[in-house]
């Protein structure tokens, strides 16, 4: 039963590699080629846990897989395109046989595509919902058994403040990451008297990594009042949701974070106060810019 006494026994561990039955942790990390995912796996190594990292990139994988080595953890890169969900099971299998059972699944990828959503084809509609809402749901699904049967366990979801509230030009994106969201809190209720713990961390504009640096770098800058945070910042916050058990965790600079605590008791107000952030503003542009550029291409 997840209790004050069973939090504060997780945190009062050294790290989160330091496991009460077998010493040692092992994670499976997605998304670990790109965006966030990389300082994900770093963070968690820190703490002592193996991982296996899979992404589509195999040089990259590789190239972590070296360097997270070399900080005494054990690691098994692991090549996956989760778009394909045949590929889940062996996935799981292949972490499994080379570290171990999972103690701990981060669902980490995902893709966006900033669009009026009128313009968007049904394959790029459907290529949201299966990497960022049903690949996850059914990695989860794959691991829990497992976790069940040990008496243990923690699954992350990175969800987004996307998914806390919606923007123009954002809504897949959007209704997937609010779904990872909505699913976390439903697991939480399922689980709540066992030891398996599941979370959601929504970062806001993540600098130095991911969609967000990838607008930066073409010259396009959201808002200040819309606020962001780092990879780093993101990866601390997904071992701190781990450690303390907690539902969800935010990882933004205000205002945004209290905007979106006033969104759920004024709604209304909110929507009014939005565009002065510029937050759909900003999203218009962003869309309008990769129309012209595919105007061109074309």
């Amino acid at each position: 039963m997840r209790t004050d006494v069973a939090v504060d026994s997780v945190a009062a561990r050294a790290d989160i590699g330091e496991h009460e039955k077998s010493a040692e942790r092992v994670a499976l990390v997605t998304g670990a080629t790109g965006g966030i995912g990389p300082d994900i796996a770093r963070a968690l190594a820190a703490q002592g846990v193996h991982l296996a990292i899979s992404g589509r990139r195999e040089d990259v994988l590789e190239t972590l897989a070296k360097q997270l080595r070399a900080t005494g953890v054990r690691v098994a890169p692991i090549p996956a395109d989760l778009a394909d969900f045949d590929q889940i099971d062996p996935l799981v299998d292949r972490s499994e046989d080379a570290l171990g059972p999972i103690d701990i699944l981060v669902n980490n990828a995902g893709v966006e595509n900033v669009a009026r959503y009128a313009d968007l084809t049904r394959a790029e509609l459907q290529a949201m919902i299966d990497i960022n809402l049903t690949s996850p749901m059914l990695l989860t699904h794959r691991v829990l058994p497992g976790m069940e049967r040990r008496g243990d366990g923690h699954v992350v979801f990175v969800g987004s403040l996307n998914g806390k509230r919606g923007l123009a030009y954002t809504g897949p994106y959007a209704a997937t990451k609010a779904g990872l969201s909505l699913l976390t809190q439903s697991l939480r209720d399922e689980y709540r008297q066992t030891q398996i713990g599941f979370s959601a961390v929504c970062p806001g504009f993540v600098l130095g990594g991911g969609m967000y640096q990838r607008l930066l770098d073409q010259g396009l800058r959201a808002p200040g009042m819309l606020g962001s945070t780092t990879t780093e910042r993101v990866a601390a916050k997904v071992v701190k949701v781990i450690k303390r058990d907690l539902p969800e965790g935010y990882v933004n600079t205000p205002p945004m974070r209290p905007t979106l605590v006033l969104a759920e008791m004024a709604p209304k107000f909110v929507e009014r106060l939005l565009p002065i952030f510029g937050g759909g503003e900003f999203f218009r542009q962003v869309g309008a810019k990769r129309q012209a550029d595919a105007d061109v291409v074309s």
